[in-house]
């Protein structure tokens, strides 16, 4: 494999990962980030994010001198071959992705991008942005390549050492190779596309998946109505090669840095050429009806009313793993209780900074005592390993609403305590 020269420019979850990742492959990778003190901080090897393996990664690639930290994307592309924009692209306003990241980062790097240099778009974009960044970069001996990633937080390094697929889109087959060159240690499938196509596939799978959650969350609702178990169903369903067992286990609705703002992004994708997509704004719809019917449980749960109701929350990240609280559907059910009146009491395992609405604690038990329900909210395993009788003890109340079919119901019962999950046919009653 050819050692390419490579520069990555952002370093959040995407960028830092990338980063570290092609330099463990034997690429030399420079790193750019504006922010002086994250620049610091990760040249002293130490990473904020929370990503099995990353610090690893980080410390081994400065190590063997293929992996450095700058600041300023100017200072990153002196030299470099490929240059990798990581950048945010946030929801803006009325849900179509923000691009003045992207945007500002080619028009600075316009005169000092070195010939024959390959742009590569790495940033969840809108179809069209790859055009849109050659044309802002306006040099012809400059290459626009889109390669989107598909990583899950809490397990970015695996994902990209050993992809699904790899997907790279440019309007110029000889860059698309160049760019798929780099990832040729993996053995991954590569698959060649325009640029257009690229820029679409990643939306398409991020709302196809999120599609896939809103609706086992609405079987989850009709099976309690029904008298039928979700973990049953999800379980016949998921042996079906066609359907698969990933996400199929209902919650208290998705969130995240990807989903939100992906689905909210199609729909305006799809508005701009004149197209109503209304199977995705339902998976959007649905999945606030699913927070709206989570505290519709908890009140139910404390007899009708949430003011002056007493909650403890068991957990805020937006899945087990991350220490993320972007778009966390637990914040959100949080909120709304919180408008209800509900004073809430949260734990999280790697949330411990205070937040708006309620008391962070640095305990599980803290956050149960004297609680008239409890509400598990993230899947951490920490909290199915709690001692249930001595949160019995503590609690207030006796209803714990587990929102991810996370707890073990025999023990909860065993503590006296009721135990309400989402689709499930029969509630634990309480001793």
């Amino acid at each position: 494999m050819f050692v390419r020269r490579i520069a990555v420019v952002g370093t959040g979850y995407v960028g830092l990962t990338t980063g570290a990742c092609l330099a463990s492959l034997g690429h030399r990778v420079v790193c750019a980030d504006v922010d002086t003190l994250k620049v610091a901080r990760l040249r002293a090897g130490q990473v904020d994010i929370l990503e099995p393996g990353l610090t690893e990664l980080v410390t081994e690639g400065q190590a063997a001198g293929r992996l450095e930290f700058v600041e300023g994307a100017r200072a990153a592309v002196a030299d470099a071959e490929v240059v990798f924009l990581c950048l945010p692209t946030p929801m803006g306003l009325g849900g179509a992705a923000d691009l003045s990241a992207v945007e500002s980062v080619a028009r600075d790097l316009r005169e000092v991008l070195p010939y024959g240099t390959v742009v590569v778009c790495k940033s969840t974009v809108p179809v069209g942005t790859s055009t849109r960044v050659a044309d802002l970069v306006g040099r012809e001996d400059v290459a626009v390549v889109s390669n989107p990633e598909f990583l899950r937080e809490g397990s970015a390094v695996r994902d990209f050492l050993h992809p699904d697929r790899i997907v790279v889109g440019s309007d110029s087959p000889q860059a698309a190779e160049r760019v798929a060159a780099l990832f040729a240690k993996l053995g991954a499938p590569t698959v060649l596309m325009d640029a257009a196509s690229a820029e679409m596939v990643k939306y398409a799978a991020n709302c196809f998946l999120a599609m896939k959650l809103s609706y086992v969350n609405a079987i989850a609702e009709l099976c309690e109505l029904v008298g039928a178990d979700v973990s049953a169903v999800t379980d016949g369903m998921g042996h079906d090669r066609r359907i698969g067992q990933s996400f199929l286990r209902p919650g208290p609705g998705w969130g995240g840095s990807c989903l939100p703002k992906d689905t909210h992004a199609m729909v305006r994708i799809a508005e701009s050429v004149g197209v109503d997509f209304d199977l995705v704004r339902s998976t959007i719809d649905t999945n606030r009806r699913q927070q709206r019917r989570v505290v519709d449980k908890v009140r139910d749960a404390v007899g009708g009313t949430l003011a002056g109701a007493r909650i403890g929350i068991l957990g805020l990240a937006f899945k087990a793993g991350t220490n993320d609280l972007r778009d966390s559907p637990a914040l959100a059910v949080a909120e709304l209780l919180a408008f209800e009146g509900a004073e809430l009491v949260a734990h999280d395992p790697e949330i411990g900074r205070p937040l708006v609405g309620m008391t962070v604690v640095d305990d599980a038990y803290l956050a149960v005592r004297d609680a008239d329900a409890v509400v598990l909210l993230t899947e951490w395993p920490e909290f199915r390993a709690l001692d249930w009788g001595r949160v019995a003890d503590l609690m207030s109340g006796v209803v714990v609403l587990d929102t991810r079919n996370h707890l073990d119901a025999d023990a909860l019962h065993r503590a006296g305590l009721a135990l309400r999950g989402l689709g499930r046919r029969q509630p634990a009653a309480a001793g």
